[in-house]
């Protein structure tokens, strides 16, 4: 086994994505960003992931898994390789470390591998199942999702969550070495100078100066609660702008008839578009982070977010956007109206946005990732040393994880 020492110049580190390209989302996006970097810096790295999809990615090779489509839920394929298949990916690579992404069924079982072969794990939460199962009316199978997380992430070294909210829900659940880790932005793609006028005429035409740009940026799906932007249609001057797509596209275009729709954007075209908003609302009530948050953020906006899960570290009240009580849609309005009916205030709370997105950068949140990954492996090999000797170890090697 190629077992890297926490001053090694390179690691072989073994991605296991629960979903990944062609599939756009929060998790995705992450592993994205993390192989990237892992490139930037010298790494090597594999990522293991469902069918279908292409076999590299950034000069990163993919090796594919027979996958099933997620119920309820078109184009989520959930990977179900068997143990061989697994042991055999695992094997020839020979990873130093194993980097779970948002673990459930693939990731729990690439975690056993991991633990018959005394492999370090690094597991990323990112996405709240039970809360996910809440949205579709299906609550009475959170406990029997808390108790599978649970089991999950107990087999990695280290979870690290993306928010502190996400962080003590794992805790209250039983979760222990739990650590924070959140997401960067990319600054230089994101920003105000990305406005356009030409993205404005085509949303309200040449003749409505009036009109304010309010936006929602993300996947069309019911648990992300896109149903609750009706009620901003009854204010005047406003202009819903919603991007992304997803399973709930065609009935939201029938909820919302006065909204434009723009599809799934990427890139400087996603960049474009939010830069040139005028309010950014976001109506989910169980993000572990909330990204696209950030990135309006880091676009100039000013931000209406419910105050629960990943917002919360994320949005200052009264200072870069509002926070308002997560299941009150009066709340979500008043705040909106807010911004809506003051531009000074939209440019001092975007102004201050922008500023707070400046710590954020990938480059750091990848260094941190390293990091993490070096001290599992040196945690697994002091573990290691600790139980070929015959004294007893005093303190907790655990404690050098700083969590």
């Amino acid at each position: 086994m190629n077992r890297a020492g926490p001053e090694s110049d390179k690691l072989r580190v073994l991605i296991a994505a629960e979903t990944f390209l062609p599939s756009v989302n929060g998790v995705t996006n992450s592993v994205l960003r993390v192989i990237e970097h892992l490139r930037l810096r010298g790494h090597e790295a594999m990522v293991m992931a469902p069918n279908p999809g292409p076999s590299f990615v950034d000069n990163t090779p993919v090796v594919r898994v027979p996958s099933q489509e997620f119920p309820m839920y078109r184009n989520l394929p959930v990977g179900f390789p068997t143990s061989k298949m697994i042991d055999k990916i695992v094997d020839e690579f020979q990873p130093d470390v194993i980097h779970l992404a948002a673990p459930a069924v693939l990731g729990a079982r690439v975690a056993a591998a991991a633990s018959a072969r005394d492999l370090p794990v690094v597991a990323i939460y990112q996405t709240d199942l039970p809360g996910f199962a809440k949205s579709y009316g299906l609550s009475v199978l959170s406990p029997a999702l808390w108790w599978w997380l649970r089991r999950v992430h107990r087999m990695a070294d280290v979870t690290l969550a993306p928010s502190t909210a996400a962080a003590k829900d794992l805790h209250a659940q039983g979760v222990t070495r739990v650590g924070v880790w959140g997401r960067g932005v990319d600054r230089e793609l994101f920003r105000p100078g990305r406005f356009s006028p030409e993205f404005r005429r085509e949303v309200v035409g040449d003749h409505h100066d009036n009109a304010v740009l309010v936006g929602y940026v993300g996947r069309l799906a019911r648990e992300k609660g896109i149903d609750r932007l009706r009620w901003l249609q009854r204010i005047p001057d406003v202009k819903l702008v919603i991007v992304g797509d997803g399973p709930q596209a065609d009935e939201l275009k029938q909820l919302l008839p006065k909204a434009h729709f723009t599809g799934m954007l990427r890139g400087i075209g996603l960049a474009t578009a939010m830069a040139s908003l005028d309010v950014f609302v976001h109506t989910g009530t169980h993000e572990t982070f909330g990204q696209t948050i950030q990135e309006a953020m880091a676009s100039g906006l000013p931000v209406v977010a419910p105050a629960s899960g990943g917002p919360l570290d994320l949005v200052v009240p009264d200072e870069t956007g509002y926070l308002y009580e997560p299941d009150s849609d009066t709340a979500m309005v008043s705040a909106v109206n807010k911004l809506v009916s003051d531009p000074d205030r939209r440019r001092q709370f975007g102004a201050a946005g922008r500023i707070r997105t400046e710590e954020r950068g990938w480059d750091r949140l990848g260094d941190e990732l390293i990091e993490t990954y070096h001290r599992c492996i040196e945690l697994r090999v002091s573990m290691t040393d600790s139980r070929r000797s015959t004294r007893p170890t005093r303190v907790s090697p655990l404690a050098r994880l700083g969590i």
